[in-house]
């Protein structure tokens, strides 16, 4: 598709083999963090290592100044500072995976749709007559385009994942699992336990490879920690902050009281309980429409 738009515009077309860092940085993080017990997000890996991250670094060393992508998403300069900001089309905003670049990597960056919703890209797309003008949109991790998580990971480390014990909150054993790298907080579906009330998974235990299933009542939580932060707006982030929150991508944030602990690590209390906050999901910060800052669900 890239190639066959390079040509209708009459540019030239280079490929960069970055195998080699995708595979460490996306692809092993992601089986690992499954394995772990806690539930990946590899397209805000993608993003940091090796979009703004490895291919930013080769256009520099290339003399070239910027990187444009087709993130929905804004890049502004206010306040002496750049600001990472929402997407104009609402539905498409893909600030939630861009929290991890930096002043240096927002200021040598383009995102020429952050401006526009997606059906006037498409439209633009067909008029000049574009190959992919009518792809469908992407819905699945691109490595796994099956959706089959728990299959890649074995075929990826040549072992299965053990079957363990369901376990509702007191410890009693309800069943037995198919591996830990087959859940999420949160889930239902495919559980395959009888009960007289729905049970969904509320905590992955890896280390006693254990899945904890609880009501849907009890999946609600008003904290969460998190670590690996990245602080867009501030050099120095204050000790305590309001601001807005996603756990998810796709979530309408949520008010919040943050506390920055001395070690780095985010300590953040919502106004209202949130469902299903998920260990390895980021956290992203708002003011209105501009990114403060994210980490990892800890």
């Amino acid at each position: 598709d890239a190639a066959a738009t390079a040509a209708r515009l009459g540019i030239p077309h280079r490929v960069i083999d970055l195998r080699p860092v995708f595979e460490r940085e996306v692809v092993e993080k992601f089986v690992r963090t499954y394995r772990a017990g806690a539930t990946p997000n590899p397209c805000i890996d993608c993003n940091r290592y090796l979009k703004f991250g490895a291919l930013l670094d080769h256009a520099l060393e290339e003399g070239f100044d910027y990187i444009a992508t087709g993130h929905y998403a804004r890049v502004e300069r206010a306040r002496g500072a750049w600001e990472l900001r929402r997407g104009a089309d609402a539905a498409k905003d893909q600030s939630y995976v861009l929290y991890s670049l930096t002043q240096d990597q927002l200021a040598h960056t383009r995102l020429p749709l952050g401006a526009m919703h997606k059906s006037e890209t498409r439209r633009i797309a067909e008029e000049q007559g574009f190959y992919n003008a009518d792809k469908p949109d992407s819905q699945d991790i691109c490595f796994v385009p099956d959706g089959d998580y728990a299959g890649f990971i074995a075929r990826y480390t040549g072992r299965d994942c053990p079957a363990g014990d369901f376990v509702d909150e007191s410890g009693r054993v309800l069943g037995r699992h198919k591996g830990i790298v087959h859940y999420t907080v949160g889930q239902r579906k495919g559980l395959g336990i009888a009960a007289d009330a729905p049970l969904y998974v509320k905590r992955i235990d890896a280390a006693e490879n254990r899945v904890v299933l609880s009501s849907n009542d009890a999946l609600f939580s008003r904290e969460l920690m998190a670590n690996d932060f990245n602080w867009i707006a501030y050099d120095v982030p204050p000790r305590e902050l309001r601001a807005t929150a996603r756990v998810r991508y796709h979530q309408r944030e949520q008010a919040a009281t943050v506390t920055v602990l001395e070690d780095g690590h985010v300590h953040l209390v919502f106004d209202e309980p949130q469902r299903a906050i998920t260990p390895g999901q980021a956290v992203v910060l708002y003011d209105g429409d501009t990114v403060l800052g994210g980490g990892t669900i800890l």
